[in-house]
């Protein structure tokens, strides 16, 4: 054990929480990803997501708790927090999206909420497997690159909204194109915490480069 171990051992704590952080919003996404390519069971498939989205709020405050307590820290305490909000506002958007379509009484996905999902998903893969790399910081091009490709996906997801944008305004149905509209801009924003979450390691990759 190194000298910096034995004086902050309780610095693996903040790690540990983004780590189960990250697993539980890939976990959301993939569930999301099976709620729009399969759209049956809903009910059961949107209270298995709130239940994700609990654990997360949980692991969230938890992280704000430790930083409130701890006088030294592995990373900056607002690094600290920025990735917690923006892991934790990934799950919010996901169980947000989720629980519209139910509440909107949604009757079937269509090809862009399955492309957004999709996205969410491999989103949430890259940025699980980037938050593992902060704990040593032994290889920041990885957490480079795994930004790099989360950004990305994000631009990706801004050219389905602007797809589904042009379709969905061709239809003449004013509230259905009220309750996709508020979908997709879900969805979307769920990619964009998961840029959020990626400018913040980003930052922490420069900063050990």
């Amino acid at each position: 054990m190194s000298i910096r171990d034995w004086i902050i051992p309780k610095e693996y704590i903040f790690f540990d929480i983004f780590e189960k952080l990250a697993d539980t919003t890939t976990e959301a996404a993939r569930l999301l990803v099976d709620l729009v390519d399969d759209y049956t069971d809903i009910e059961s498939k949107v209270k298995e997501i709130k239940k994700l989205e609990h654990q997360g709020d949980s692991l969230a405050h938890h992280a704000y708790a430790e930083l409130n307590r701890s006088f030294i820290t592995p990373l900056e305490p607002v690094e600290i927090s920025r990735l917690t909000t923006a892991l934790d506002d990934i799950l919010d958007f996901i169980d947000s999206t989720a629980r519209k379509m139910q509440n909107y009484g949604i009757e079937e996905t269509d090809k862009y909420m399955k492309e957004f999902a999709k996205i969410i998903y491999f989103s949430a893969l890259e940025v699980a497997i980037a938050v593992r790399e902060i704990r040593s910081l032994k290889n920041p091009k990885i957490l480079e690159q795994k930004c790099i490709e989360i950004n990305r996906l994000e631009n990706l997801a801004d050219d389905v909204l602007a797809h589904a944008f042009k379709d969905l305004f061709s239809s003449e149905d004013a509230i259905q194109i009220i309750k996709l509209k508020d979908i997709y801009e879900s969805l979307e924003q769920a990619t964009d915490r998961s840029e959020d979450a990626a400018n913040v390691l980003a930052d922490i990759a420069i900063r050990y480069s």
